[in-house]
């Protein structure tokens, strides 16, 4: 109320004119002064607004923002099958969107499936792995990506989904991508991983940074980062200063990083949860966290394999798919253990209040002593210049082939 006693010292008509020209809000009676008009009747026109109004009369309804209610499909892929998978995820989307959900998040690569066997044998054990890898990883755009990018149109849904990408220009050559299709069908984001992990070295290729992008929505600002590049600073930092509302990260369905008895490994549950919460602290942002699932499948496929690995995919935590407002706090469903859908409501104009605490991409941060360029440019193998389609001359005429044949 601090404005409108500041105000109290000038008539009433002279602030009329000074303020009310871009005022978004204006009195009902007079239709010019501005939203002060509304406070006590400060403009002095003659209509007959109540004076005295209680302090939640007072202020006006700032609930400007959207309610969104989100999905996070904790899900196990048909392993190593594109088809069939990007089939199961658009049943999951039908589903989600059936029970009221506008944004609707995947995992990581949940087509075709993450490659946990490299973290399970050396990879001159997994050519045949690798291959299959490749042969599943799928092209954007392609067919698997279509039969998606229709299903988040049908629903009109918003659908972050994580794939292996594959390349155009290299038989071999996939990364670990996330694709962000809006409700139109649209393809709103396409990012590949800056890093890959650890093992992951030995599948995917390094990505870019053109996916360093926060998409406006009907249902919010969405952003995303792929697992270990949630530990990533400055990775989370341009989301942030793109005013990010939704932050999507995807997980894969275990990590682990030692065998289970020697102690030691790596508590991913914990750890995606503390990276979650803190890039939505510092965000002021929710967050979608969304591991896969290890079904039954999958898992009697990497034992058949190799009995020997039973101890560390039986022996390492699960992921989980949880959801964090942005004081970082744990709201919705959580799922670890079963295969399911996972829910949430986020009240996007929770946004607004913390950032008086420290908005790191306003007034609580130093632009004259920190700067951060990202560079964005899609990397390609070549830089070509001159025509792309060139006119080579031509080798035969018609007389010439009939001639030939003839004899």
């Amino acid at each position: 109320m601090a404005m409108v006693s500041m105000f109290r010292a000038n008539s009433r008509r002279e602030i009329h004119n000074p303020l009310c020209a871009d005022a978004p809000w204006t009195c009902g009676a007079c239709k010019n002064a501005p939203l002060l008009a509304f406070f006590e009747h400060l403009c002095g026109c003659p209509g007959n607004y109540p004076v005295g109004l209680s302090n939640a009369q007072r202020v006006p309804d700032m609930s400007s923002l959207p309610r969104v209610k989100v999905a996070a499909a904790h899900a196990a892929p048909v392993l190593l099958d594109k088809t069939a998978t990007a089939e199961k995820a658009v049943s999951i989307i039908k589903e989600a969107a059936l029970h009221g959900a506008q944004v609707i998040a995947f995992p990581e690569t949940y087509i075709p499936a993450f490659p946990v066997w490299a973290a399970l044998w050396a990879p001159i054990y997994n050519h045949d792995l690798f291959e299959a890898m490749v042969e599943n990883s799928v092209y954007v755009p392609g067919p698997e990506v279509a039969l998606i990018a229709a299903a988040a149109k049908r629903f009109g849904v918003c659908v972050s989904m994580g794939i292996s990408e594959r390349s155009t220009v290299s038989a071999g050559c996939i990364w670990n991508s996330n694709i962000l299709i809006g409700e139109t069908g649209e393809l709103l984001n396409h990012h590949r991983k800056l890093v890959p992990t650890f093992y992951e070295k030995l599948v995917w290729a390094a990505g870019d940074g053109q996916g360093l992008r926060v998409a406006q929505t009907r249902f919010g600002r969405i952003g995303g980062l792929i697992c270990g590049e949630n530990t990533n600073p400055l990775a989370r930092f341009s989301l942030m200063a793109q005013a990010e509302q939704i932050h999507v990260s995807s997980w894969p369905p275990m990590w682990p990083t030692r065998k289970p008895s020697g102690g030691g490994n790596f508590d991913n549950v914990a750890a995606n949860r503390i990276r979650a919460s803190a890039h939505s602290f510092e965000a002021k942002a929710f967050g979608i966290i969304c591991a896969s699932f290890m079904d039954k499948a999958m898992r009697d496929f990497l034992v058949d394999r190799d009995p020997a690995v039973a101890e560390v995919v039986d022996g390492t935590p699960r992921g989980a798919s949880m959801f964090v407002d942005p004081t970082g706090t744990q709201i919705g469903d959580t799922l670890q253990n079963e295969e399911g859908i996972a829910y949430a409501e986020f009240d996007l104009n929770k946004c607004i209040e913390p950032k008086q605490f420290h908005d790191v991409v306003g007034y609580y941060n130093r632009f004259d002593v920190f700067s951060l360029g990202v560079e964005r440019r899609r990397h390609e193998p070549v830089a070509w210049s001159g025509p792309s389609d060139p006119q080579f001359p031509r080798l035969l005429d018609d007389e010439m082939t009939a001639g030939v044949l003839d004899e």
